[in-house]
């Protein structure tokens, strides 16, 4: 009984301490391509926290997965742990994190491989981080036993409060970009501009 509790505790916590390590990843790797903290600390330290964050992350979500596996609350075996809706206990929210689950291994890996991989490749990858930050907080509102908690909903709501204005700053400053370096409409860009 003892273990039962304990792994049930251990998924628990890790889950929520997953999502809130990814959380921070998304919060730093945003405030980074934004340059909001400009001035502050070095960009060089902000990138490392960024990528450890994001590696951290990846090691509590493993603790989370192992620990429903051992634990007999929810009988989880190794398929409906790794592939969405095979489990009778709320397959949408659960399928949400699997999904999840390959979506942050696919950011991570490919960040681990940036030098080997276009700039575009490693980009459009790194982009699914919305999607990825989406998709667990959907399933830790959805399936953690934990999800009525005021504490647990407030963190949400504030982290999710703080990823929207950066992401809306992020997109901002990618439009402003845009209109500085773009040519008017009707002039030839310098690349298609022959100097005769």
């Amino acid at each position: 009984m003892i273990v039962a509790n304990l792994s049930w505790y251990v998924a628990r916590s890790s889950g929520i301490i997953g999502w809130l390590l990814l959380a921070a990843s998304v919060v730093w790797g945003l405030a980074l391509s934004t340059k909001v903290l400009r001035g502050h600390p070095r960009p060089n330290w902000i990138l490392d926290l960024h990528r450890f964050l994001g590696g951290l992350a990846i090691v509590f979500v493993a603790v989370h997965v192992v620990a429903i596996l051992i634990d007999t609350y929810t009988s989880f075996g190794l398929v409906e742990v790794l592939v969405p809706f095979t489990g009778n206990w709320h397959p949408v929210a659960v399928a949400g994190g699997i999904i999840g689950l390959y979506v942050l291994a696919a950011v991570e890996i490919t960040s681990l491989l940036r030098k080997r991989l276009s700039k575009r490749a490693w980009r459009m990858t790194h982009y699914l981080s919305f999607p990825l930050f989406a998709l667990t907080t959907v399933h830790t509102l959805t399936a953690g036993t934990d999800r009525r908690t005021v504490v647990l909903r407030a963190s949400v709501i504030v982290v999710v409060l703080v990823v929207t204005a950066l992401t809306a700053t992020r997109v901002q400053k990618a439009d402003k970009h845009d209109l500085l370096t773009s040519p008017p409409s009707g002039v030839p860009s310098r690349s298609r501009t022959r100097v005769r």
